[in-house]
């Protein structure tokens, strides 16, 4: 059995492991700790008097674990929400309620982290700065301000204390997950190592806020002639790795749909039109929002430009990327389930997902099917594409494929657009609103402009290679020369091929021998021909007779023929 105080990283963070301990028996989740070390788990939680809450879902009981446990497991959370095909639609469901609201930093620490980064006094950058936070997240706070210029400004300061909390908590979940994927069978199909991975990649992007600021350059400049679709501006200059500074947008959260109706909004037509600006992300962009929670949209008051209200889109710190490849498998499984071709569809799984060793694809075919055949010709008013991924990912969990994560987060975003568009408008479809997709997809297919860059990037792959092939040959000879390359061969089931060419060579040459004893009248003779000659002949066309019949029965000589 395993003494966790015997790793060091984690003997290092013991304080904070054991706090992370309590609060998993706290609420009934230390079960698995407890296979690892017995009295590792009842040391740390002997003093802990309270019981397991039974009255909550063991999903309800994991966020709240992971809201206590504070920052980096509340945004660990936020992430699995998004690996729906690792864990699951109740749970995922679950954790995409995951909020952080912390305490906010005393107004002198935020005044150092933006001198500090910004290189100067804060009344030298901003003509005003409010002391008080619009709201204060896990990772930074927001404040308003007032640039030199007049402009209204949003500054999101990152906690100075946040980066040691979330290196220590990385490496902590790094050791449990090795653990875990070392100890714990039941958790190896979720790959606990990859999935932290995948985490630590994610969260460590999202704490350098240039990249945040990069993303929204990238938004404002795909929906520039779209007034209705708002991103706020990015100021640079006033930008750093722990600063953004940012427009101030004044509006009402789709979470408040009673405000929103009250400041005159229409609430089928802003379903509708925030359904559809997600789309072009996906479809035409392929650069997408990752997290539309109807906290992070807005309703803007209409102007003149946009009579009905614009929508303005917040927190894109966390983004999905879909690649020309995955795009087109993305596409090739549109129109297989429009087609109800459940082996298309699950090669394209096999393809882009990572499968296991013991994974059953004529299974998974047959449920594919099955949920095809269910849905195919249901009214559009019936359908729900929410509850259909939401199976579909269900099944692929349960054959513990894992999808590519910018394909999990697709899945994860369709099945939130269409939850906020139910939740403003109860007789909201996004199948509908994906039609024009479906059409566009087939038009970019035999768009010349798309064949043309598909040849030039086959013509800059066939010059590297061609390049490169020189080179490439002159390592092998000289790795040829060192010895340093061996060729083994290996066979299996040559011996019938072997035995056929051995026999058909002996009787090619009876053949041939014989012929020209015939023609050459090899004495004895018979009525003036030779015996051995025609006794030749016939011998092997006899021979060739029979091989011919081998062949053509099994493709080979079977040795029953030969022991006769």
């Amino acid at each position: 059995m395993i003494n966790l105080t015997d790793i060091p990283q984690l003997a290092r963070s013991a304080g904070r492991l054991a706090e992370i301990t309590r609060v998993l028996a706290k609420y009934g989740l230390a079960d698995a700790l407890a296979r690892l070390d017995n009295r590792f788990v009842r040391r740390w939680t002997a003093d802990t008097k309270l019981g397991r809450i039974s009255s909550h879902s063991r999903e309800a009981r994991i966020r709240l674990v992971l809201t206590e446990l504070g920052t980096t497991f509340i945004k660990f959370g936020q992430v699995l929400s998004t690996r729906r095909d690792l864990i699951g639609p109740a749970l995922g469901d679950e954790l995409a309620q995951l909020q952080s609201s912390v305490p906010s930093d005393p107004f002198e620490l935020t005044r150092a982290t933006v001198e500090t980064e910004l290189g100067k006094p804060l009344e030298e950058l901003f003509a005003s700065f409010e002391p008080e936070p619009l709201a204060s997240a896990s990772i930074g706070q927001v404040h308003k301000a007032t640039l030199r210029d007049g402009r209204n400004v949003a500054v999101k300061v990152q906690h100075p204390d946040i980066l040691r909390k979330v290196t220590d908590d990385l490496a902590i979940l790094a050791e449990l997950a090795k653990l875990a994927e070392q100890y714990l069978s039941e958790f190896r199909v979720y790959r606990p190592i990859a999935v932290v991975a995948e985490f630590e990649r994610v969260l460590t992007r999202e704490l350098d806020f240039r990249r945040e600021l990069r993303h929204l350059q990238l938004f404002r400049q795909a929906f520039a002639k779209d007034p209705c679709v708002r991103f706020p501006e990015p100021f640079p200059a006033f930008s750093r790795e722990r600063v953004l500074t940012m427009e101030l947008f004044e509006g009402i959260p789709f979470s408040k749909p009673d405000l929103i109706k009250t400041a005159g909004g229409n609430f089928a037509d802003l379903a509708r039109r925030g359904a559809k600006a997600f789309l072009d992300m996906i479809f035409r962009d392929g650069l997408f929002h990752a997290d539309p929670h109807p906290g992070n949209m807005l309703f803007l008051h209409p102007t003149e430009a946009c009579p009905a209200g614009a929508i303005g889109l917040l927190d894109v710190g966390m983004v999905g990327r879909i690649e020309d490849r995955l795009r087109a498998r993305i596409d090739a499984g549109v129109g297989a389930v429009l087609m109800k071709d459940a082996a298309t569809v699950t090669e394209l799984i096999v393809q882009v997902g990572d499968v296991p060793a013991s994974f059953d694809p004529a299974a998974l075919e047959c449920e594919v099917a099955e949920q095809l055949s269910f849905y195919h010709g249901m009214p559009l008013e019936q359908f729900q594409l929410g509850t259909a991924l939401d199976e579909l990912t269900d099944a692929i969990r349960r054959y513990h494929v894992m999808l590519p994560p910018p394909l999990a987060l697709l899945l994860r975003v369709l099945v939130m657009l269409e939850g906020t568009g139910r939740m403003l408008a109860p007789d909201f479809n996004l199948v509908e609103l994906l039609e024009p997709y479906k059409k566009t997809g087939m038009l970019k297919k035999l768009s010349p402009r798309r064949a043309l860059r598909r040849l030039m990037g086959a013509v800059s792959d066939w010059d590297d290679l061609i390049r490169a092939f020189p080179r490439q040959l002159h390592n092998v000879m000289q790795m040829f020369q060192r010895r340093e390359i061996g060729v083994e061969l290996s066979h299996r089931h040559l011996e019938p091929s072997v035995n056929r060419l051995v026999f058909g060579l002996m009787v090619s040459s009876l053949f041939v021998g014989s012929a020209m004893m015939w023609a050459l009248k090899a004495e004895p003779l018979v009525y003036g021909v030779s015996g051995f000659g025609v006794l030749g002949c016939f011998a092997s066309a006899a021979l060739g007779y029979r091989l011919f019949r081998a062949i053509q029965h099994s493709g080979k000589l079977e040795e029953r023929d030969w022991k006769k």
